[in-house]
């Protein structure tokens, strides 16, 4: 096993500050090179280097702790050579704060042309040139990158897989494992292992053991949010976190509705991201503590109200939903850019208070009482 595990505690950790006592809900504090991170944290998500409608000022602002970016598309354009060359991800984006990046292993799910093999997934890319992502270059992409939290490669398992499939898939992670860890040279950066299974309970208990022979800096739970709905991946987490080393982070990978964050946070985990703040926020879908707002209906024209009334983020305090619905209407990019900006702060947010109610022992409560609020009213 390489010394790097030892050397990276010397610029990662992970310090358990509190467990609420009605629940494994739990407060922490994950510490990088580039600042610390208070848990629970929902992490926006920046695929190619940015946030998409957002400045990073705009995201300094509102201190936003963490963001992620993505491996395969940074490494298909601009290159991470012309990243590393420029002084890495952080400078290069002027973000100065942690940064995580995913290995890839999505995109061996969710892209249609490619190819499992031992050497690692081959893909085509739209010029039709074929690309080989392999445990090794992934990792030497992420380090060329300079991020703070390094995902290791894996398959994330589709929805449904067959039992066979599903041990084929994890023996092969785990041997890729074994690749990342041996490509691994800087201990600025944390190594994260993904626990895969499928819906197997018996799969993710041995993932999970494998992985944690390892003794990486953090442990991720993988291949959910793949199509297996809300009660299975419910089952999964129920099932995987208690699993999961208690001095290391927890991570639940691409979760991002509030009632599943909650979930996630009552079991345990610290760690989560998603596209579907933002993505949701350029289609005019918008996040309240009442529920979803689609502010290009109708009803919205004349509501001189804040998008959420509780809410003092930036669009809340200076504009109405009638105002920002004009701006769908009249396809201005300001729509999207306050709309990402609230939805991002309601998740800070949302996050902030389930740690504030964590330390007080009543997350329980909190959960209750906010998904009372949330379904009390259907907007549409």
């Amino acid at each position: 096993m390489s010394r790097i595990q030892d050397q990276v505690k010397e610029y990662f950790s992970f310090e358990l500050t509190h467990v609420d006592k009605n629940s494994k809900a739990r407060a922490g504090v994950i510490r990088t090179p580039n600042g610390d991170i208070p848990t629970p944290v929902f992490m926006p998500v920046g695929t190619h280097g940015a946030v998409k409608a957002l400045q990073p000022s705009v995201l300094e602002d509102m201190d936003t702790k963490i963001i992620l970016s993505n491996t395969y598309h940074l490494h298909l354009s601009p290159g991470s050579d012309l990243i590393k060359k420029a002084g890495g991800l952080h400078k290069w984006m002027n973000w100065p704060r942690p940064i995580l990046t995913d290995s890839g292993g999505f995109q061996v799910f969710s892209l249609q042309k490619k190819a499992i093999k031992e050497e690692g997934a081959e893909f085509r890319d739209q010029k039709g040139k074929s690309i080989l992502l392999s445990p090794e270059t992934s990792i030497e992409i992420q380090q060329n990158l300079g991020s703070d939290i390094m995902m290791a490669f894996d398959e994330c398992i589709p929805y449904p897989a067959s039992k066979k499939y599903t041990k084929d898939s994890i023996d092969r992670t785990h041997r890729w494992l074994d690749r990342c860890i041996s490509s691994w040279t800087n201990p600025k950066q944390a190594l994260f292992g993904i626990i895969q299974g499928s819906t197997y309970d018996e799969y993710r208990s041995e993932c999970a053991e494998e992985l944690i022979k390892r003794d990486l800096p953090g442990y991720a739970i993988g291949g959910v949010s793949v199509g297996e709905g809300p009660e299975l991946m419910e089952k999964i987490v129920t099932y995987t976190a208690p699993l999961m080393p208690v001095d290391k982070p927890r991570y639940v990978m691409g979760v991002g509705n509030p009632e599943d964050l909650l979930m996630i946070w009552e079991n345990g985990i610290d760690m989560s991201d998603c596209i579907i703040p933002t993505k949701f926020a350029r289609g005019g879908t918008l996040f309240t503590n009442r529920g979803k707002i689609r502010i290009k209906h109708k009803n919205y024209r004349r509501d001189f109200y804040p998008i959420d009334p509780n809410c003092d983020c930036y669009t809340c305090k200076n504009f109405t939903r009638s105002y920002v619905k004009h701006l769908f209407d009249s396809n201005e990019i300001l729509g999207a850019i306050l709309a990402t900006a609230h939805n991002i702060a309601f998740y800070k947010s949302l996050a902030e208070r389930a740690r504030e109610a964590i330390l007080e022992n009543r997350f329980t409560e909190f959960k209750k009482e906010f998904l009372e609020n949330y379904n009390s009213s259907k907007n549409n």
